[in-house]
């Protein structure tokens, strides 16, 4: 494994303190954490453009095979920051929401090329909750929960949010999440398909590094763009023409060479 490179912010004590989302590199996988626990990692203007920072960052290395999406402390995230909306709603019609900036960096997150794992360390609230249903898997620790307020709030969510909920979790799901506006514990996440895995804390890490490298292991570019398929289907939008090229392209490519190589031997294959 390569030597680990953190990209934060640092004080002249070791007390935490809240900072944009840092991010970690650590041999084929990324860590961005979200850091402002005193708030419960609420996101503020500046996060959400650090984030766009660091997606394309990780998108732009061809060595990262991955990436892990947590917080910091007994929450993974309290959404957005309910004054920031108000700011944004008082504002000239003209300037844009801050549900659209919001919802530019979750579609972003949904799209990366790369595998993702969302770290559900504890709560989960508001816009956060698409944040994490944007990637492709959400490992949450027992205790975890979630709340989607945007009905007690009198806001309508963004589309694309919305989108997500029912092609993830149903038309029904979507319906009680929204409209009710209810919390929900971490086994109900579970049952609804909120959570890939639920396990206790003491696990959390272990599980979640498991599925990391498996997804690190497997062939890059066969798994970017089954992803990107799967995510056109769930939209309704595939491109066929471009899924039927990469599957052409897939048969006469390396990685297939080398994982049709790796199983005649008995070995891992080395992509």
């Amino acid at each position: 494994m390569s030597e680990t490179t953190t990209i934060t912010a640092t004080t002249a004590s070791d007390e935490p303190t809240d900072s944009t989302p840092i991010l970690t590199i650590a041999g084929a996988r990324a860590e961005i954490r979200l850091n402002r626990p005193r708030h419960l990692n609420r996101l503020l203007p500046d996060d959400l453009d650090a984030l766009m920072r660091q997606f394309e960052q990780i998108e732009g290395d061809p060595a990262l095979r991955v990436l892990v999406l947590t917080g910091t402390g007994r929450a993974f995230s309290a959404g957005f920051d309910l004054g920031k909306v108000a700011e944004r709603a008082a504002a000239e019609a003209a300037q844009p929401s801050a549900g659209a900036a919001f919802e530019v960096v979750a579609n972003r997150l949904e799209d990366l090329a790369l595998p993702t794992i969302c770290r559900l360390n504890g709560g989960v609230y508001g816009g956060s909750t698409d944040l994490a249903l944007a990637c492709d898997f959400r490992i949450g620790a027992e205790g975890c929960e979630m709340f989607m307020p945007a009905a007690r709030l009198g806001l309508h969510y963004y589309k694309s949010g919305i989108r997500r909920y029912v092609s993830r979790l149903g038309v029904d799901n979507a319906k009680k999440l929204f409209l009710t506006a209810q919390k929900i514990d971490a086994r109900e996440m579970l049952r609804i398909g909120y959570l890939t895995a639920l396990v206790p804390m003491k696990r959390l890490d272990a599980e979640v590094d498991a599925l990391a490298t498996i997804l690190a292991g497997n062939a890059p570019l066969a798994m970017a763009g089954m992803k990107r398929a799967i995510n056109e289907f769930a939209r309704d939008q595939l491109d066929e023409a471009a899924a039927d090229q990469r599957a052409q392209d897939s048969m006469q490519s390396a990685e297939i060479n080398e994982g049709i190589a790796a199983f005649k031997e008995k070995r891992a294959p080395r992509f």
